[in-house]
């Protein structure tokens, strides 16, 4: 028995998520944690398994993740995009489908910087007239 396992990196915001699809029977485990438990929301989790819904490979891989980083839509947003990468990386077939839903662009939205003067990236401090 050979040991295949994809590996893909996903990041989103300040999140990093390192995925590793081994053919199985559609387990997934976060952090060693059932989805369930790990994320707050269902609607998380969903979009965190889009890539796989949308190959039609759910049943078809185990999904084993290290993240790290973030709050829990960003760490989810890594984990689909290390999903995706991981499943070209599988089979390069799905790459038309997978960037045709725009699974394979990273996010480049992040917190914008504090600048001096300001409260903080934007907000600026109270006009007084007189």
């Amino acid at each position: 028995m050979s040991n295949v396992e994809y590996k893909g990196l996903g990041r989103r915001k300040s999140s990093v998520a390192h995925v590793k699809l081994v053919p199985g029977t559609g387990k997934i485990l976060i952090n060693q944690r059932k989805p369930n438990e790990y994320f707050p929301n269902s609607l998380v989790i969903q979009d965190m398994e889009q890539p796989l819904v949308i190959t039609d490979t759910r049943k078809n891989f185990d999904v084993f993740v290290k993240v790290v980083g973030g709050g829990f839509t960003g760490q989810a947003g890594a984990i689909r995009l290390g999903i995706a990468r991981a499943l070209l990386v599988a089979n390069n077939d799905f790459r038309k489908t997978l960037k045709v839903s725009k699974m394979l662009t990273r996010d480049p939205r992040a917190k914008e910087r504090k600048k001096y003067g300001l409260y903080g990236a934007r907000r600026s401090p109270q006009f007084t007239k007189r």
